[in-house]
């Protein structure tokens, strides 16, 4: 078996920005940029990615968000201070930095950056989520929020977004 991490490369680069429509249906894709500046980091993404809908066109439809790193995810929770605190907390105890992970170690891995717990911290959050557009809107609970997790930062992250529905 080999140290190196197993590559996926597309044929075609996916492209910033994407869009169709015919007979009513619109489909549009675009990356969303974000920079992080701690190493475990919950960001909150929930007014960037409404706008987004607002301007797709989209009024019945679904909207998809993917993560296009191994070690930042998506998720939906309540954005307040303390239950961050908590989050953030919950994963450090969960999956200890200090332990020894074979990703870490040089006889085993390639990797430099030291950053086993944060791959398998992802594992726990996930990478995507689908929602629902209604009357142009994103389908969302009184306290849900969709939050992005940065567990290798500081870092520039992308998450492909799309939405496709009926305009």
């Amino acid at each position: 078996m080999s140290k190196s991490s197993t590559s996926t490369v597309r044929e075609t680069p996916v492209g910033d920005v994407a869009s169709t429509a015919g007979g009513g249906l619109v489909v549009r894709g675009e990356n969303v940029v974000i920079d992080t500046n701690e190493r475990i980091q919950l960001v909150d993404l929930t007014v960037r990615v409404m706008e987004y809908v607002r301007q797709s066109g989209v009024n019945e439809g679904m909207l998809s968000l993917w993560s296009m790193h191994t070690t930042c995810c998506l998720f939906i929770n309540e954005f307040q201070a303390a239950l961050l605190d908590d989050v953030k907390r919950f994963l450090e105890e969960m999956v200890a930095r200090d332990k020894y992970y074979r990703h870490n170690d040089p006889d085993h891995s390639d990797c430099d950056r030291m950053n086993a717990d944060s791959h398998l911290r992802a594992m726990l959050l996930g990478h995507s989520l689908t929602l629902q557009i209604s009357g142009g809107e994103i389908v969302l609970g009184q306290w849900q929020r969709i939050l992005l997790a940065e567990l290798d930062g500081p870092r520039t992250r992308t998450v492909r977004a799309q939405v496709w529905g009926i305009s």
